[in-house]
């Protein structure tokens, strides 16, 4: 569950146009839910309260959720395609060492 009294919410991660919008869409979207009426016209109020409030704060507890997780995705994908290199690479030295190499079924041991 998020925690907005956390210490998390002073930290700002919705600026510039991203909060302007959110200011205005959800002005809007409250307004006409006031208009609207009804359970629908609850919801569209909630959703525009919730709205404004981002706006307000400059700090979404989804969006610096999805970020976090955002961040270890991108690191396990890097990890990902480093070991795919790395694998390339020994499959090509192991392709390297077997050439010319023929399999006769004797040990060079013991001769046998």
């Amino acid at each position: 569950m998020l925690d907005i009294h956390s210490a998390a919410t002073s930290q700002h991660n919705v600026r510039g146009l991203e909060r302007v919008g959110s200011l205005a869409g959800g002005a809007l979207m409250f307004s006409k839910g006031l208009r609207h009426g009804g359970l629908v016209g609850l919801l569209q109020m909630v959703v525009g309260g919730l709205a404004v409030a981002r706006g307000v704060s400059g700090h979404c507890s989804t969006k610096a959720w999805w970020q976090r997780h955002r961040q270890e995705y991108q690191r396990l994908r890097a990890d990902i395609e480093r070991s795919a290199a790395e694998l390339e690479v020994l499959k090509a030295s192991a392709r390297a060492a077997t050439e010319g190499v023929t399999v006769t079924g004797k040990d060079p041991l013991t001769g046998s």
